[in-house]
C-alpha cells in the first residue's frame, strides 16, 4: 500500500510537542490511522474502537480504560465519546504534551459537552481524502500565490486527463483500484458501511434506511444553493428532517455547506448556503458518472469539477499555517463567485471554476462585483479553467489552469 505524504503532517507534529491531546478528524478511509501511526511516538500504545472487545471495555469503564495509559493512540474515538471526559481527567493530572493522539470519523466538536471538556487541552487537525499535490508529491503554493496576486501554470493536465483525476477522487483505497468500475464498487460499499456503522454513532435516526437514497439525491444538488424542502421531497422527507440528516452527513465529513459571503453595504445578496461534497470520486459514483459519460454529456462535468476544486482548496488550507474563512458570493442578478476565501487580515480572493478550455470577459462579472465591494481588501480574482496558460483579464484578475492547485 502506498504511503502518501500528507499536508497536515507538520501541524500534527507541532501539536504533539505542545498540546496534551491531538485529534485527527476526517472521513473514514481518508488515511487518519496511517498518519497517526506515522506521527506517533514510538512508546505510544495503539487501541482501535472498531475492535468489539476494546469498544466494550471503553464504554463499560472509561476511567478504568484510560487509567494507567502513559501515551496512547485511540482510533475512532466517536464510537465511545464518554472516553473524552476520562482523558480530560488524565491530562489534567499529567500535563505533558503529546499524551493522546486520537482519530475520529465524526466531528465530535459539534457536541457541546465534548468541546467544553477538552477546551484548551486539545488541538483538532482535519484530514480529508488525498489532495492532488499529495498524490503527485508535488507540493502546492496555490493559496500563497493567490494572496500575492501571482499565478503559475506548472505542468498542466487537461481534457480527459483532468476528468480522470476528478473522477478518481482522493480516497487511497479507491485510488488503488485499476478500473473505474472497480472504483465505483468501492464507493458503493463505502457508503453502505458509513450508513450502517457511523451514522448510528453520531445520531438517533428514525429513517436510517432512507440515508443512502438521501445521499444520492443530495449528490444531484452538489454545488447548488441548498433547498431542503426540494431535496427531501423526492423521498417524502420534510425540510426539518432533511436539514437534520444533511447535518449528519456534514458531521461525517461527506459534505459541507458553504455559507454566503456577507456585506453590510451590498444588500442584494443571496443569503442561502450552497452544498458541496468533499470528494469528487464519491460524488461521481453517487451520480453514476464515468469518463465516457462525461465526454458525451460535458455539462455534467461542471458541478463535479467545482466540488473537486472546493475540496482541493480546503485540503491546501488545512496544511498551512494561515487560517481562512470560506464562503460563496451570489447576488439577486445571478452574478456569482464559486468560492470566496478570506484570511485573518480580511484580505479576499475570489475563485470561479469553469469546466471549459476557454474563458471570456463575462466569466469575471461576479469577481468584478466582489472586487468593487471589497475595495483594497480584494487581492485577486481567479477563473480556474481547463487549459495550460495563465491569461490576465485586467487588474487583479486572471484565468489560471486548474492544475495550478498542485504546483
Amino acid at each position: 500500500m502506498t504511503i502518501y505524504p500528507r499536508l497536515v503532517e507538520q501541524r500534527v507534529a507541532d501539536a504533539m510537542l505542545d498540546t496534551r491531546v491531538v485529534m485527527i478528524v476526517g472521513p473514514r478511509q481518508s488515511g487518519k490511522t496511517t498518519l497517526a501511526k506515522k506521527m506517533a511516538n514510538a512508546e505510544m500504545e495503539y487501541f482501535t474502537l472498531d475492535n468489539a472487545t476494546t469498544l466494550d471495555a471503553a464504554q463499560q469503564d472509561p476511567v478504568g480504560f484510560v487509567r494507567g495509559m502513559d501515551r496512547a493512540i485511540i482510533d475512532e474515538i466517536q464510537r465511545a465519546p464518554e472516553l473524552l471526559l476520562a482523558i480530560k481527567e488524565s491530562v489534567d493530572t499529567d500535563q505533558r504534551p503529546g499524551r493522546f493522539l486520537l482519530t475520529g470519523s465524526a466531528n465530535l466538536m459539534t457536541l457541546p459537552r465534548v468541546a467544553d471538556s477538552l477546551a484548551g487541552r486539545m488541538e483538532v487537525v482535519r484530514l480529508l481524502p488525498l489532495a492532488q499535490s499529495e498524490i503527485r508529491t508535488s507540493g502546492s503554493s496555490f493559496l500563497l500565490d493567490a494572496f500575492r496576486n501571482e499565478a503559475r501554470a506548472g505542468d498542466s493536465i487537461v481534457a480527459d486527463d483532468l476528468m480522470a483525476a476528478v473522477l478518481a477522487g482522493g480516497y487511497p483505497e479507491a485510488l488503488g483500484r485499476k478500473t473505474w468500475s472497480r472504483k465505483q464498487d468501492w464507493y458503493v460499499d463505502y457508503i453502505q458501511a458509513i450508513v450502517q456503522r457511523d451514522v448510528r454513532d453520531v445520531a438517533q435516526i428514525e429513517q436510517i434506511a432512507q440515508m443512502p437514497r438521501l445521499l444520492r439525491i443530495l449528490a444531484e444538488h452538489s454545488g447548488q444553493l441548498v433547498n431542503y424542502s426540494g431535496i427531501g421531497a423526492a423521498i417524502g422527507m420534510n425540510h426539518i428532517t432533511t436539514q437534520k440528516y444533511v447535518g449528519i452527513f456534514e458531521s461525517l465529513f461527506l459534505a459541507r455547506t458553504l455559507q454566503p459571503w456577507f456585506s453590510n453595504k451590498l444588500k442584494r445578496l443571496t443569503k442561502t448556503p450552497k452544498i458541496h461534497f468533499l470528494d469528487s470520486g464519491l460524488l461521481a459514483a453517487l451520480r453514476d458518472l464515468s469518463l465516457d459519460r462525461l465526454r458525451a454529456e460535458r455539462g455534467q462535468f461542471g458541478p463535479l469539477l467545482e466540488t473537486f476544486v472546493f475540496a482541493e482548496i480546503l485540503k491546501l488550507a488545512s496544511g498551512g499555517e494561515e487560517r481562512f474563512e470560506f464562503s460563496h458570493f451570489r447576488d439577486k442578478q445571478q452574478n456569482e463567485v464559486d468560492i470566496v476565501i478570506e484570511d485573518r487580515r480580511g484580505r479576499v480572493v475570489g475563485i470561479e471554476v469553469k469546466a471549459a478550455a476557454s474563458v471570456s470577459n463575462s466569466d469575471f462579472s461576479g469577481l468584478r462585483i466582489l472586487a468593487d465591494e471589497c475595495g483594497e481588501r480584494f487581492v485577486s480574482g481567479i477563473v480556474l479553467y481547463d487549459h495550460q496558460k495563465v491569461i490576465p483579464f485586467g487588474e487583479r484578475l486572471s484565468a489560471v489552469p486548474i492544475s495550478a492547485l498542485w504546483h
